[in-house]
């Protein structure tokens, strides 16, 4: 297949957009950080205070801190009971042991870890209960990590062949598979012609686009993330959306690792795509630098998390379910059609976005698509690793909080 069949005569662009905004380089992760820190203060816990190590209750339902709790609430946390003996003495010994050992069960194995809530009223652990929102965001810098590791070792893994080679030759693949295979009637408007009607006469709503590349993708997920683990009609739901974005992360760092791809925007000219968010040096700190792997168009994280995204605001909308979960309300018809119009019109418009700024091709929102299904299909995994989230708090002397999700519904319980 010939790839001049993919080339356009090049003609140089008549810009009347505008790119990205030259912010300064803390500028961004400073607006990240502010959304983290705003949505630690707005899910604190209310009423415990870290300085008063009298009894408080822990928990809006007087949860002791020494509870048997797993990392997700899913897991179930038995004490080291007798049941085989049939002692009862012994059972109800072992039941109000103080401290008794975790007992977990992972990959067909019975586990025992040890019981961190002897370390409840450290002051790390207090300060950790007054703010449980701050194990998310230790959660999402181990993500963060393991995404600069990604472009680290996908240049380890071509560094004899040249990743900008490699990245390049994807890319064209992709862009071939789009136009000449059996499936190409799926993308019956190629990605260029996308742009070009933006370039042509609606060049505001494509300052709009560029913009919105540049600032929604990671503050819009981080607000989300904020936003949801106020508002889920429990702990178990939010931890389930919160393992589905941490596995789909990981499913695309390793596409990132063994298959770098080239967006269109740095393709050469002859294929017919403009930069037209990083024109005039109006690169996102998200987009370039040393921690940006910018050769990871494949799959698209901006479309996979829209996409997930999307799927909560039509959950949370509660249209689609019968039946609600315990302590929910069912909403009023605005909020529902908000969150319905909004759950659809979110990824639309990042998809729109991605292609007409020509970040991605379509092939990588599809292949978004179908990690984000996997993700939540196989959010589980996850589970393996609560035993040694169990030793490294305990290593670290922190009990880990409890969460302060639906604390709100708790307390109109109580009332």
């Amino acid at each position: 297949m010939s790839r001049g069949n993919i080339t356009v005569p090049y003609e140089p662009p008549q810009w009347n957009s505008a790119p990205a905004w030259k912010l300064p380089g803390w500028g961004e992760p400073v607006m990240v950080a502010s959304i983290l820190v705003t949505s630690m203060i707005f899910n604190r816990r209310r009423g415990f205070r870290i300085l008063d190590r009298r009894r408080q209750p822990q928990g809006l339902l007087n949860e002791e801190p020494d509870s048997p709790r797993s990392s997700d609430d899913l897991l179930t946390r038995e004490q080291m009971l007798a049941h085989e003996s049939g002692d009862d003495d012994s059972v109800e010994s072992l039941t109000t042991m103080k401290n008794a050992p975790k007992k977990r069960r992972c990959c067909g194995m019975t586990l025992y870890t040890p019981n961190t809530s002897r370390f409840a009223n450290h002051f790390h652990s207090r300060i950790m209960q007054k703010f449980p929102f701050l194990m998310e965001m230790f959660y999402w810098i181990v993500t963060f990590a393991f995404y600069r590791i990604s472009k680290i070792l996908s240049q380890a893994v071509f560094s004899k062949t040249g990743i900008w080679d490699v990245a390049m030759d994807h890319a064209l693949a992709i862009l071939e598979f789009e136009q000449f295979s059996w499936l190409s009637f799926l993308w019956p408007v190629h990605e260029r012609d996308v742009q070009q009607w933006f370039m042509h006469g609606h060049q505001t709503w494509l300052t709009i686009l560029n913009r919105s590349y540049a600032l929604i993708h990671i503050p819009g997920t981080v607000g989300f993330l904020g936003w949801w683990y106020y508002s889920a009609p429990s702990f178990n739901t939010f931890a389930t959306v919160r393992r589905t974005m941490t596995l789909t992360n990981f499913s695309a760092f390793t596409i990132f690792v063994f298959y770098p791809c080239m967006p269109p925007r740095l393709l050469p000219p002859e294929y017919g795509f403009l930069d037209s968010v990083g024109r005039d040096n109006g690169q996102s700190v998200w987009m370039s630098g040393k921690y940006v792997n910018a050769l990871a168009a494949m799959p698209s994280m901006h479309f996979a998390y829209a996409f997930s995204i999307g799927c909560v605001l039509l959950y949370h909308s509660g249209i689609f379910r019968k039946i609600l979960e315990p302590g929910e309300v069912r909403k009023s018809k605005f909020w529902q059609i908000f969150f319905l119009w909004f759950g659809i019109a979110y990824p639309l418009f990042i998809l729109v976005t991605i292609i007409a700024t020509a970040n991605h091709y379509y092939l990588d929102a599809g292949v978004g698509f179908l990690v984000t299904i996997i993700g939540f299909l196989c959010n589980r995994v996850f589970m393996v690793f609560v035993p040694l989230e169990d030793l490294l708090l305990w290593c670290l002397r922190l009990e880990k909080p409890i969460p302060s999700t639906t604390d709100r519904t708790r307390r109109s319980i109580l009332v």
